[in-house]
């Protein structure tokens, strides 16, 4: 099979796609073949050697694609149209490739009328939302303000955190304004709000102590990098999600496509070959919902 790799780390023309064997799943495991697969920022900070290592990296966490074999122990059937997040970090192959192996546990049956590009943009934007609003722990009424609410995580964010009736304010470019109210933010801003005005902030556009000064007295942050939050001030409780795979969660996800809660934006869709020129685009920044890879 083919799969984008990158071996010396560098920019997007340090992208390769390689022929490899094709992987064979193991006891509660199942292959799915590519139909598409999502590029993230995550993916750019393994090409550019941001979290270090030597040899080959794997690039893509998120699937959509068909069951096209199982291991033993699972549920899950040759033919089944599904979606998954693979955890890749560090892994020699990920998602951007013709197959991949994953554990039954992260696999939910793909979203219903939704093409399998669309579907693609789901797993780790929508879990890295949903889990980062689990640590806020935050009640309806209360207030959040979301950094970054026009990108894919923010904007799965905002929608999620309106329907617990959580009163959301959405920090963005001021020309996203209609697009962000639209996804369900009570209020917008693109310069920031008062200090202390917020019971949270979910810091999507990583602002880091700027974005953490917004929050009050013993209120609480969560950041989207792991292990990268700010120092605790003012009593306000910090953290960061460390997206995990949850098929059961995914499973619940899905179901809010299918029922219009949640929008699946994607920018652009490239050729498994040309994933350099798709590395590319996404290093010029601007880009509105997701570049996908299709197989």
């Amino acid at each position: 099979m083919r799969a984008a790799v990158v071996t010396t780390f560098g920019g997007p023309e340090s992208v390769r796609v390689v022929e490899t064997q094709i992987p064979e799943p193991g006891a509660r495991q199942v292959r799915i073949r590519v139909a598409a697969a999502t590029l993230n920022p995550v993916d750019a900070g393994v090409r550019a050697g941001a979290f270090g290592g030597a040899g080959q990296f794997g690039f893509g966490w998120d699937v959509a694609g068909t069951v096209d074999a199982t291991g033993a122990a699972t549920a899950w059937h040759v033919g089944d149209e599904v979606v998954a997040l693979y955890h890749a970090m560090g892994r020699p192959l990920g998602t951007h490739a013709e197959y991949v192996v994953v554990d039954t546990d992260a696999v939910a049956k793909a979203p219903a009328g939704v093409d399998t590009v669309h579907a693609a943009t789901l797993p780790l934007n929508a879990l890295t939302a949903v889990q980062a609003l689990d640590l806020l722990e935050l009640t309806p009424g209360q207030s959040l303000l979301v950094t970054g609410a026009a990108g894919a995580v923010g904007g799965f964010a905002v929608q999620l955190a309106s329907r617990r009736g959580v009163l959301v304010t959405g920090l963005a470019r001021a020309d996203d304004e209609e697009f962000v109210r639209s996804l369900g933010a009570a209020e917008f801003t693109s310069e920031g709000v008062p200090a202390g005005s917020v019971d949270a902030v979910l810091d999507a556009a990583v602002l880091g102590e700027r974005a953490l000064e917004w929050v009050r007295d013993g209120g609480v942050f969560a950041g989207v990098i792991p292990r990268a939050a700010p120092a605790s001030v003012r009593g306000v409780r910090t953290g960061a999600v460390e997206v995990g795979p949850d098929g059961a969660r995914l499973a619940e996800l899905v179901t809010l496509v299918e029922e219009g809660v949640l929008t699946l934006r994607v920018a652009e869709a490239y050729a498994l070959e040309d994933a350099a020129k798709a590395h590319a685009r996404l290093a010029e920044g601007g880009v509105r919902g997701r570049l996908v890879l299709v197989p």
